[in-house]
């Protein structure tokens, strides 16, 4: 072949390649745990009007229920975090049985509550374990879920957050888990659950076999609003 025909041929080879263009951009993974209904929609949309960025603020002492600042009393310093009493307001307007001040302290309630969800008393309220794929479709259709730590040292503090219904797909799920609302050392609409969970080791590990604990409770519809949280009401 003479050098004219080499270089025809080399162009017709590389022309299919020039005409087929970039490869087409992969199609994200399908969720794990169907399509979030009506219901966790709405539990969703509760969580987002929580005020949880803005109330229940760390080294703050605040009212429970309600999230808002109150004046610490004499002597006593505020707690480093919020995260039980975030959570036990959301069960509290959810009509969801979970320990809680002032029958409880809050000081180390996290690690209260996290024991309490593996009691049989909780069961007898209508909690329930879940695994990890459970739990995130459960979510989805409306029910609260939260992820639990007891810390082994009963003198630190564990860690609870709620679950988020989501469209999170199985591989991100078993390797950060699910998506969370917290509030903490620092509060989050939005975290994933190694994150959220990650100052306290060990209670995260891929496919939740860490410390880490997943619970889920049945809610009635009618109790999901949308509005503000709750003026203060200390004595629930």
């Amino acid at each position: 072949m003479n050098p004219g025909r080499r270089i025809v041929a080399f162009g017709v080879a590389l022309a299919p390649w020039c005409l087929a263009g970039p490869a087409a951009p992969a199609s994200p993974a399908p969720p794990c745990c169907g399509v979030p209904d009506a219901q966790a929609r709405a539990l969703r949309s509760l969580l987002d009007h929580s005020g949880v960025e803005r109330l229940w603020l760390p080294h703050t002492t605040v009212d429970w229920l309600s999230g808002q600042p109150r004046p610490t009393a004499r002597g006593l310093r505020p707690l480093a975090s919020h995260c039980s009493a975030f959570v036990a307001s959301i069960a509290s307007r959810l009509g969801v049985e979970l320990p809680h001040p002032p029958r409880y302290p809050q000081r180390l309630l996290a690690n209260t509550q996290a024991r309490w969800l593996a009691s049989a008393a909780a069961r007898d309220a209508g909690w329930r374990p879940a695994g990890l794929l459970q739990a995130q479709t459960l979510a989805n259709r409306g029910w609260l879920v939260l992820a639990a730590f007891a810390s082994p040292d009963a003198r630190r503090p564990g860690h609870i957050a709620v679950v988020r219904p989501s469209l999170i797909d199985q591989a991100r799920l078993w390797e950060s888990g699910p998506w969370i609302t917290q509030a903490g050392t620092r509060n989050w609409l939005r975290i994933s659950t190694a994150r959220g969970f990650a100052q306290h080791p060990g209670a995260w590990k891929p496919g939740a076999s860490g410390g880490l604990r997943l619970y889920a409770h049945a809610v009635d519809a009618r109790r999901i609003g949308t509005g503000a949280t709750p003026r203060g009401r200390t004595g629930l």
